[in-house]
């Protein structure tokens, strides 16, 4: 099939994938919403304009031609203010164009009227969708396709060692030879164990060489079917920091260098299944790592301002828009040096950590998050608690009023770093082919 097809057919593939990722993501605020009485006039996937729709009940369900969103209308997100009891009932701000509640409708089924667990419940049935949607993803990933790693077999040996902070094309007459090369390991070569150690993964391997910097150790080779017993001695050397997992580790999104042992022998790489077991380590490092760019989201920003009105080339672990991920999804499709199985894998992978974005941003304790509407939620718990304690009478709901200003601040704000990532993955995108 045509590659620019398949690049279609991928960005497709991952509109239809984020489309049912919201929908599951709104049926999440919609479910127990409808379970503690709430009124729901709208239940929307995207924004702009609809393009189908049909009703249920006192409920209209549709799709709209924008699929950057969504959202459930419910009577009374905030209670009303004085000025608005006066006149109307409630007005739902669960989203900027959804419409007013009609006077008409029951106040009782006001969502603020609802005690906070269940406003909490309602608010969090959303993000916790798409970690559940995560979590799913990831178990087919890794149980059924399996995961990239590297194995026990040597994929390359370098015959000198220089600083891992530099990029020599070849090796330089001043450049000390390899631990590996002058010991003699070849690639092919599959490791059985060092310095006495039987060792089950690279990393384990990896770790005893970094821990014994000029120590000798024993290593023990696996050659056309024959154990070979060689003698290898770590030089100490720069090279990245690494945790637990083998991941590099990051400093304001730059890696950490330090002193280590190193041989200069790298593996090949294999696809193995992994146990159910191993899909929440998988999902809480994803977890992290998005957290880490949130967290760092200002200065990412302005590395993105620079690349797209600059000559600075884009971060591959920063921050990317949807324009971005559906041209990824469209690379994927479209390369034809990968079997179809890795094509879907890569899809599942890239869907998995899609969600895991929706799921982290939405915790954000600010309005219109749903993070910010678990922070109202629980200010008012506070509210009520402290008067409880003073003896006094139980305070109304937050004035919507007052916390309008700051959501059309963050509204704002959202919107344009929107903008800003949608261009740069225009002029100056993130890539995976070269």
């Amino acid at each position: 099939m045509d590659s620019t097809l398949w690049f279609v057919l991928g960005v497709l593939a991952l509109i239809v994938g984020l489309g049912i990722s919201i929908g599951l993501h709104e049926w999440g605020h919609y479910a127990p919403a409808k379970k503690f009485g709430v009124a729901i006039s709208q239940f929307m996937v995207g924004f702009g304009p609809t393009l189908w729709s049909t009703r249920k009940g006192d409920t209209e369900f549709g799709i709209k031609a924008i699929p950057l969103g969504g959202y459930v209308a419910m009577q009374g997100m905030f209670a009303p203010s004085d000025k608005k009891r006066r006149g109307a009932s409630g007005t739902d701000f669960a989203a900027i164009e959804a419409p007013e509640v009609p006077d008409e409708v029951d106040e009782s089924r006001s969502f603020y009227r609802l005690s906070i667990p269940k406003r909490i419940v309602i608010m969090l049935g959303g993000p916790v969708m798409n970690l559940l949607i995560a979590f799913v993803l990831y178990a087919i990933l890794l149980a059924g396709f399996g995961l990239v790693q590297p194995s026990l077999t040597v994929g390359s040996v370098s015959e000198c060692v220089v600083a891992q902070s530099e990029t020599p094309e070849r090796c330089l007459p001043s450049d000390p030879v390899s631990p590996g090369f002058e010991a003699g390991v070849l690639p092919g070569d599959t490791i059985v164990s060092i310095d006495g150690v039987s060792v089950d993964t690279w990393l384990e391997m990896t770790e005893i060489v970094r821990a014994n910097p000029g120590v000798t150790l024993d290593l023990a080779v696996e050659r056309d079917g024959v154990i070979e017993n060689l003698r290898i001695t770590p030089m100490l050397t720069e090279r990245y920091a690494i945790d637990e997992r083998g991941e590099v580790l990051l400093d304001d999104g730059e890696p950490v260098f330090q002193q280590v042992g190193f041989v200069g022998i790298g593996s090949t790489l294999d696809t193995v299944r992994q146990p159910l077991t191993s899909v929440p380590q998988v999902v809480w490092g994803n977890i992290e790592g998005v957290a880490r760019v949130i967290v760092s989201l200002p200065q990412r920003m302005v590395q993105v301002s620079q690349a797209a009105f600059g000559d600075d080339e884009r971060d591959p672990n920063g921050p990317i828009s949807v324009v971005g991920v559906g041209r990824i999804a469209g690379e994927i499709a479209s390369i034809d040096a990968i079997d179809p199985s890795d094509r879907v894998a890569s899809f599942l992978a890239l869907l998995a950590s899609l969600n895991i974005a929706l799921f982290v941003f939405n915790l954000v304790p600010l309005l219109p998050l749903d993070g910010g509407h678990v922070a109202v939620a629980l200010i008012d718990g506070v509210r009520r608690r402290v008067a409880s304690i003073r003896g006094q009478p139980e305070p109304r709901p937050m004035d919507p009023q007052r916390l309008m200003p700051l959501t059309l601040v963050v509204v704002a704000v959202l919107i344009s770093m929107s903008v800003l990532l949608m261009y740069a993955d225009i002029v100056n995108p993130i890539s995976l082919i070269q």
